[in-house]
């Protein structure tokens, strides 16, 4: 425990001026059906070995279903899928009707995402109350040249150039 104490709605407040992408990680659960969550912790960690990361909440029920899975893929979302987003980070069947795609490493890809990313779990570490998931990148792609969704400030929105 930090000897420190900073109120949460102070915390979410002052870091909440920090805006990040949004992606869903997606994997097949041992039921074989889809399983994901939206993040906005998703970063890359290191080029040699090329590995990336992301935070799940310790509460997420979507978490323990991809880490039983041991892959994940990482789909980045573009600034035109909210409504995708929206539905992924919901309840009850996130899936349905959404177009997902298996690739050569059984992960579900999401369509027309900006990248997709798809890794092995190469470690979990406790982090607060996350948890910190390093992963080893199988393959990447970046099938579509499109705005990222950005998250600030409780809102979703997109990339505008400074000119």
């Amino acid at each position: 425990m930090s000897e420190v104490t900073i109120d949460p709605a102070h915390f979410r407040q002052v870091l909440g001026a920090y805006p990040t992408g949004v992606a869903v990680i997606t994997a097949i659960d041992e039921l074989g059906a889809p399983a994901g969550m939206v993040v906005g912790t998703f970063t890359s960690v290191s080029l040699d070995p090329p590995l990336v990361g992301f935070l799940p909440d310790k509460n997420s029920s979507s978490w323990p279903k991809i880490e039983k899975a041991g892959r994940f893929c990482v789909n980045v979302l573009g600034s035109d899928q909210q409504q995708l987003c929206r539905q992924l980070a919901g309840k009850g069947d996130k899936f349905a009707g959404v177009s997902v795609a298996m690739s050569e490493h059984g992960l579900p890809v999401l369509a027309d995402c900006l990248a997709v990313i798809e890794c092995t779990i190469h470690s979990v570490n406790e982090a607060g109350d996350h948890w910190f998931v390093l992963g080893n990148v199988l393959k990447m792609e970046a099938p579509r040249d499109a705005d990222p969704m950005l998250f600030h400030r409780g809102r979703y929105g997109g990339f505008a150039e400074i000119l």
